[in-house]
């Protein structure tokens, strides 16, 4: 025979969640499961060659191409992200639509930044330990972690709105760098969420697949269009002249 004070604690222990939240949380559970899927489907070349390889950096060329991929990847969380906001249960066939929409200019947006971390980094090791690698030292970090910063919020560009065709240009590219520059504090967390996710995803490949990239993105995509409203709304985004 149960008493008074195990009665009551049974119903403090009790949860009362009403249906609307229930609903709210499993549409969050929804999304981050699709993102994470989307994110290891389109990018499983290069999951399976980090999980094959435990020093990529002795490889820059191969991983180099292969991290190419991750550009129209980003673009297309990001769309499924904007479309998920209208409907939080969106399909997941949506998030491959908009893959196979934005790749190619995604593709052509990424691959400049890719190059220029490539550059820098290149230039870095080389010359490292150097009189002269010491000087440059800090500017080529600082070029590596901008153009980082600036190819993510430019793949968040392109899909800011599904319902245009979004261009790249030198203009948007340019655009993006400004963002990264003018609100820097968003570009380091955007970057601090991202390296902590890749580390924790490179220890726990399977546990951090299955939830680490939808919880950060969906950060990364708020703050990316922090940024390039704040630079929308300077006036710094005019329209496409010349398109690649």
């Amino acid at each position: 025979m149960s008493t008074p004070s195990t009665q009551a604690s049974g119903r403090r222990l009790r949860l009362n969640v009403g249906h609307d939240s229930w609903d709210l949380i499993w549409s969050h559970v929804h999304r981050v499961l699709v993102v994470n899927l989307g994110m290891a489907v389109t990018n499983l070349p290069l999951l399976l060659a980090l999980a094959a390889e435990h020093q990529p950096w002795r490889y820059p060329v191969f991983f180099g191409l292969l991290s190419l991929g991750a550009g129209p990847s980003l673009a297309a969380v990001f769309a499924y992200l904007r479309r998920a906001a209208d409907d939080e249960r969106a399909p997941v066939a949506d998030l491959f639509r908009g893959y196979r929409r934005l790749f190619t200019r995604a593709l052509l947006g990424w691959t400049p930044f890719v190059l220029l971390v490539a550059v820098a980094a290149a230039d870095l090791a080389a010359l490292w330990g150097s009189a002269l690698g010491s000087a440059l030292a800090p500017l080529l970090t600082v070029v590596i972690l901008l153009a980082f910063s600036s190819g993510v919020v430019a793949m968040a560009g392109l899909a800011q709105d599904p319902a245009e065709n979004p261009t790249v240009s030198r203009r948007t590219l340019l655009a993006a760098c400004y963002a990264s520059v003018r609100r820097w504090p968003l570009a380091l967390l955007n970057l601090g969420l991202l390296g902590v996710s890749l580390a924790l995803v490179n220890q726990a490949p399977l546990l951090g697949l299955a939830v680490v990239p939808g919880c950060a993105l969906f950060v990364v995509w708020r703050d990316c269009d922090g940024m390039l409203e704040s630079v929308r709304g300077g006036g710094h985004v005019a329209p496409a002249e010349e398109h690649t």
